[in-house]
């Protein structure tokens, strides 16, 4: 298997230094679980909650138009006519089909935070988006106990309206009425940090603030399942560390978290069971020390000596 240097094992080190690791019990079969409310194990002290989400034998496909065909080079000289005849068929008209999800399989209970770790192209991102119903999959089944909020980077905002605006239109799409979203617009807008700035068009934010207000409208209502992508490595410190207190929140109120990150020590923090994804497969489900140290490691159970 190929190394890991795309994992940054030094991000976050301020905003997460007073973190403790998460904690949580292994079960029999290897995952971690977190006493949820209500939920006890078999031995009676607590163990995972009743299930939120359930990810059965997933695939995900999807087709890419108008790439150039591989293999175009014969290794030998072609005439003029050749070339441009091959120019113009291997540019337009080819379809290539991306298998970016391999089969996954899981299941997620009350209670719990999860980190899903790989490589860039693993398919992490397209896995958060097809459990929270936004790109079809070709097979499999994605089951869920509750609202799902997907939260990242490019999470759609109008940049031609104002920063108030979006969020009295995110605050709608969330299920909240009109009174509850003014209700909470200042505090929506100190969450994010962003001032004077709400009275102004999106268009006139940084990268930084567009992805403070984003994470702020996501989470001002807490839902059942939060999906979190890439969305904690923008900010400060100080806005990391009142990330890292939402998610708990989110937690504590019985919710369910999904987390993709390449920050070891976000992940240390907030999540105490980690899935890594390698080309589109599950092939760890585990602790997220024991996922974060084999990961790191370039190794998992069953590819031992795999450089691939």
């Amino acid at each position: 298997m190929a190394g890991t240097d795309d994992i940054d094992f030094s991000l976050d080190e301020a905003a997460f230094a007073d973190a403790p690791p998460a904690s949580g019990r292994t079960g029999a079969s290897g995952q971690a679980g977190t006493s949820g409310p209500g939920g006890t194990g078999p031995d009676g002290i607590g163990g995972p909650g009743a299930p939120t989400l359930v990810v059965d034998h997933v695939h995900v496909r999807y087709r890419v138009f108008g790439g150039r065909k591989l293999g175009a080079s014969t290794g030998y000289k072609r005439s003029l006519y050749r070339r441009l005849f091959d120019r113009a068929s291997g540019a337009v008209g080819s379809v290539s089909e991306v298998h970016a999800v391999r089969g996954v399989s899981f299941v997620a209970h009350q209670g719990e935070s999860i980190a899903i770790v790989g490589r860039n192209g693993a398919g992490k991102s397209t896995l958060l988006r097809a459990m929270a119903g936004l790109m079809p999959y070709s097979e499999g089944a994605v089951y869920a106990s509750g609202q799902c909020a997907l939260l990242g980077v490019n999470a759609a905002l109008l940049t031609a309206l104002t920063g108030e605006r979006n969020i009295m239109l995110g605050g709608l799409a969330l299920g909240l009425t009109r009174a509850e979203v003014r209700q909470r617009l200042d505090s929506i807008v100190q969450f994010a940090g962003i001032g004077e700035f709400a009275r102004l068009p999106m268009n006139a934010y940084s990268s930084g603030m567009a992805s403070r207000l984003r994470f702020a409208i996501s989470t001002s209502k807490v839902p059942d399942i939060l999906m979190i992508d890439e969305a904690l490595s923008t900010g400060d410190a100080e806005f990391q560390r009142r990330s890292r207190d939402k998610i708990l929140e989110v937690k504590e109120q019985a919710g369910t978290v999904f987390l993709v990150s390449h920050s070891a020590k976000a992940v240390e923090a907030m999540c105490q069971r980690a899935l890594w994804l390698d080309k589109g497969e599950l092939v760890m489900d585990g602790p997220t020390g024991a996922v974060l140290e084999a990961y790191k490691e370039g190794r998992a159970p069953g590819r031992e000596g795999n450089d691939d």
